[in-house]
């Protein structure tokens, strides 16, 4: 019986230049979303998908993503002291009960793939998701739980793209498709890191 997928990677040791100078002193992970920082939405679809270990990859200046997560029964106390239930229990119930933070440390900022290898004694053997709190995504249905759910059907290795505006595409990585199979899903032949506009294979 396939396993069902319980670990999320989350690589949030980059140091954020294109949101500069808002991410001088803030990780780009940490910019607000209009109530809420925009790591905690990807960590709230991780959660909804069934995820309970949550692997925090985190570069030197990003100690602030894990005061974000943990507990602080200094701001719980003065919130109930204040009679502001509700906003304590919102801070308190940030990670609920059952999820665990792990937090691994990259020692330099190497790529995506060397923060990812960086999880590897927190994830073993076991089958995981990658989450970047890059883009937001709404729906009924969302890219994690979707791709748990294709794992859980068929074991293999899936992943989310979304379409770029032209100009953007030399800032991204660009698949190259394959056939779709019956069920809708694109095999990818391939990948280009940041690719001109001439070279992408795909948008």
């Amino acid at each position: 019986m396939t396993r069902r997928i319980s670990k999320a990677v989350f690589p949030v040791a980059g140091l954020g230049t294109r949101f500069l100078p808002a991410t001088k002193a803030m990780p780009k992970e940490l910019l607000p979303i209009i109530d809420k920082p925009i790591i905690q939405y990807a960590v709230e679809e991780a959660i909804a998908a069934g995820i309970t270990d949550l692997v925090f990859v985190t570069g030197r200046p990003k100690r602030a993503i894990g005061d974000h997560f943990d507990a602080n029964l200094e701001l719980e106390f003065q919130l109930a002291q204040k009679g502001k239930h509700a906003e304590r229990d919102m801070v308190r119930n940030i990670i609920p009960q059952g999820v665990n933070c792990i937090f691994v440390r990259q020692p330099e900022p190497k790529g995506l793939g060397d923060a990812v290898l960086c999880a590897a004694p927190a994830v073993g053997n076991e089958p995981f998701v990658v989450l970047l709190a890059d883009d937001l995504m709404m729906g009924n249905t969302l890219p994690t739980a979707e791709m748990v759910n294709a794992y859980a059907e068929a074991p293999s290795n899936y992943l989310c793209v979304t379409e770029v505006e032209d100009e953007n595409v030399h800032k991204y990585g660009i698949v190259r498709p394959g056939p779709a199979g019956p069920d809708g899903r694109v095999t990818v032949a391939g990948l280009i890191e940041k690719p001109s506009l001439s070279e992408a294979p795909s948008r």
